[in-house]
């Protein structure tokens, strides 16, 4: 079927970013006394709100982490993404595709209008997403995998929820978006298809994705 708008998340589906984010994040919990692998960055916090890791860590160890755990985590990785950060392979052929056939998008992320902004900055992509368009699990009150999230962008796009699909990477995200009653195409560069229950689909390289949504 073809879709009113198509909600795509942003880490790891526009920008590159999961490797060089949970490399840091895994190295500074790390250096906290909490051991984390790159592996068990992936599977505990990908595509999370940073709120999951302060509740992670306590649930885990009953310590909390240092006031400013925010603000350095953020400062690491923007340096880390200077350094590294490119979009991720095919997506603006995807985005030209769908600006040309006039069909709506949008974003919707777990990461702050900051961190979306400052790599969109980086890799070129500010110019396919306006301010209008974009949002952040800071505009509601819980982020993935709460619905909350997907449903407000449908809602400030004027699209209901069943003519929305989205485009996700993360298992918290297909979660997010099932409990949002939308069709969710899992992208598996990252995270293998076993690990995105719920999803309608998945496909490994932007290509596939125009013929998934029906806008090959």
């Amino acid at each position: 079927m073809s879709y009113d708008l198509v909600i795509f998340d942003n880490d790891g589906v526009l920008v590159d970013s999961e490797p060089v984010a949970n490399t840091v994040l895994a190295s500074y919990l790390t250096e906290l006394g909490h051991p984390t692998s790159y592996e068990d960055s992936l599977r505990d916090y990908m595509g999370a709100a940073v709120h999951r890791v302060h509740d992670l860590v306590k649930e885990r160890s009953g310590q909390l982490l240092p006031e400013d755990f925010d603000e350095t985590l953020h400062a690491r990785t923007f340096a880390a993404f200077e350094r590294e950060l490119k979009p991720v392979e095919g997506v603006t052929e995807v985005l030209e595709g769908l600006v040309e056939a006039g069909v709506p998008y949008c974003l919707a992320s777990s990461g702050s209008h900051q961190r979306i902004r400052f790599g969109h900055r980086l890799t070129g992509l500010d110019r396919w997403f306006r301010d209008e368009i974009v949002f952040s699990a800071q505009d509601v009150g819980r982020g993935k995998p709460a619905p909350d999230l997907f449903l407000h962008a449908a809602e400030r796009m004027g699209v209901a929820p069943g003519r929305c699909v989205v485009v996700e990477d993360s298992a918290l995200g297909v979660r997010a978006a099932v409990a949002a009653g939308m069709d969710v195409y899992g992208f598996t560069a990252m995270t293998p298809a076993d690990a995105l229950v719920g999803a309608c689909g998945y496909f490994g390289s932007m290509k596939e994705l125009p013929g998934l949504i029906g806008r090959a």
